[in-house]
C-alpha cells in the first residue's frame, strides 16, 4: 500500500550497549516492528548479509568493526536502507556516513523525537 507504514517490518540492531538495543528494540516491538538484535558488529554484518532485513539501524562505534566498515561492506553486496546512531555526534560522521550510502544519521540512543521523523519515510517507501 502507497504511502503506508510497513507493519512489522523486519529490522536488525546492530548495537554492543546492550541497554541501548533494549531501549530501541521495545520501542519499536511496541511501534509493530518486526526486531531482531546483534550485539558484536561481526555477528550483526554476517546476520545482514545472510538474511532479508528491510532496515539495518546501525551503530558507529562498535568493538572490532565499525559501523562505517560494515556499511561499507553491506553496500558491495545489498540494496538496504541503513540508519546510522552515533553518540558522537560529529558533523564528520554524517558526511562520511552520507559518502557510504546510508539514509540517515541519527544520535544515539533512539528515541521516537530523533528516529521516527527522519526514517518514516524509508519505511513508507519500501513496498511501494
Amino acid at each position: 500500500m502507497k504511502g503506508a507504514v510497513i507493519s512489522l517490518a523486519k529490522i536488525l540492531i546492530i548495537e554492543d550497549d546492550i541497554s541501548i538495543a533494549e531501549l530501541e528494540r521495545d520501542y519499536l516491538e511496541i511501534n509493530g516492528f518486526s526486531i531482531e538484535v546483534e550485539n558484536s558488529g561481526t555477528k550483526g554484518i554476517e546476520r545482514a548479509l545472510k538474511e532479508d532485513f528491510d532496515l539495518l539501524i546501525l551503530d558507529l562505534m562498535l568493538p572490532g568493526i565499525d559501523g562505517f566498515q560494515i556499511c561499507k561492506e553491506l553496500r558491495k553486496r545489498k540494496d538496504i536502507p541503513i540508519l546510522m546512531v552515533s553518540a558522537k555526534g560529529e558533523g564528520i560522521d554524517k558526511i562520511r556516513g552520507l559518502g557510504l550510502g546510508q539514509m540517515i544519521t541519527s544520535p544515539s540512543p533512539l528515541t521516537p523525537m530523533n528516529w521516527w521523523p527522519g526514517s518514516r519515510h524509508i519505511l513508507t517507501g519500501m513496498k511501494d
